[in-house]
C-alpha cells in the first residue's frame, strides 16, 4: 500500500489493503473493506464497511462508497477474456449500498462515472458505460454495456437501459421504465417501452440554462414531436427555423447520431 503525502485519517484494522494500492491523504477505509492491487483512491474519499474495490480502478477525491458496493470487477460479458481494462470514478461522487460498477470489456477499455454523481442502492453500471457529471441513478436502476449517460440526467428507480442506448443531457427517466432507444436531451420519458411525455422544464431551469435558450429548446421540441415530421425532416426544419445556441447545437448533434432511433411521444401528446 502506497500512501500519498503520508497522511491517512483512518484504516480499520480488519480492512484488506493490497500492497500496490495507492491511497490519497485523509482517506477512510472501513471494516472488512477490500482494496485491490491496482486501485487508486483520491484524497478525502471514504470507503465504508464491506465495500470491494478491485481491478484497475481509480476513485476521485471526496467520494463516499457505502457498504457492499463493488467497483472494478470483471464485466458480465462472454467476450471478456481477462484483459486489462479500467473503471474511473470522478470527484465527489456518492455510491450507495450494493451498487456495482464493472470495468471495460476489451483491452485498455474503460467504464467511467463523472463528478458529483449519486448512484443509489443496488444500481448497476455495466462495462464500457460513460456516465457524465451530476447524474442521479435511483435505486435498482441498471444500465447495460456501452450506454452513454450525459450530464445532469436523472434515472428513476428499477429502470432498465438497453445496451448502446444514449441518454441526452438534462433528461429525466420515470421509474420502472424500459429504454431501448435514445432519449433526446431535455426531455422526460416514461413507460415500458419508454415514451416522451414532455420537456424536463424543472431540470432545465436548475441547470441554469438561459430563458432564451429555453425558448429555443421548446421550439425545437415542438418541431420534433408535434409536427408529424420524420426525424430527418425535423432536423432540417430545426436547423432552418430555430435560433442557434449551444443547447440547440447539442440537440441537433444528438439527433444526427441517434443510431438506435429516439424515444417517440405518446399518441395523445403528438
Amino acid at each position: 500500500m502506497k500512501v500519498e503525502n503520508k497522511v491517512i485519517a483512518y484504516i480499520h484494522p480488519t480492512a484488506v489493503i493490497s500492497p500496490g494500492a495507492k491511497l490519497g491523504k485523509d482517506v477512510k477505509i472501513g471494516p472488512y473493506a477490500v482494496v485491490g492491487e491496482h486501485v487508486t483512491i483520491g484524497d478525502g474519499t471514504q470507503v465504508m464497511a464491506h465495500a470491494v474495490l478491485t481491478g484497475w480502478t481509480g476513485i476521485g477525491k471526496d467520494c463516499i462508497i457505502y457498504p457492499g458496493a463493488v467497483i472494478g470487477s470483471e464485466p458480465q460479458d462472454l467476450k471478456f477474456k481477462g484483459e486489462k481494462s479500467y473503471v474511473f470514478i470522478g470527484d465527489r461522487t456518492t455510491i450507495r449500498e450494493c451498487a456495482t460498477i464493472h470495468r471495460g470489456c476489451g483491452p485498455e477499455s474503460e467504464t467511467r462515472v463523472g463528478n458529483d454523481c449519486l448512484l443509489m442502492a443496488y444500481t448497476h453500471v455495466a462495462h464500457n458505460c460513460l456516465v457524465g457529471n451530476n447524474v442521479i441513478m435511483a435505486n435498482s436502476a441498471m444500465i447495460a454495456g456501452h450506454v452513454v449517460v450525459e450530464d445532469r440526467v436523472v434515472i428513476g428507480g428499477i429502470t432498465g437501459v438497453h445496451q448502446f442506448v444514449r441518454i441526452g443531457r438534462n433528461a429525466m427517466i420515470g421509474g420502472a421504465s424500459k429504454l431501448v432507444q435514445d432519449v433526446v436531451p431535455y426531455t422526460i420519458v416514461d413507460g415500458h417501452p419508454a415514451k416522451v411525455s414532455g420537456l424536463n422544464n424543472v431540470g432545465i431551469a436548475r441547470a441554469g440554462i438561459s430563458i432564451e435558450a429555453r425558448r429555443n429548446i421548446k421550439q425545437a421540441y415542438k418541431i420534433l414531436y408535434r409536427s408529424g415530421l420524420s426525424l430527418s425532416q425535423a432536423i432540417v426544419v430545426i436547423e432552418q427555423e430555430v435560433d442557434s445556441c449551444d443547447e440547440i447545437e447539442h440537440f441537433l448533434r444528438f439527433l444526427r447520431n441517434a443510431e438506435r432511433g429516439i424515444c417517440r411521444g405518446r399518441k395523445d401528446n403528438e
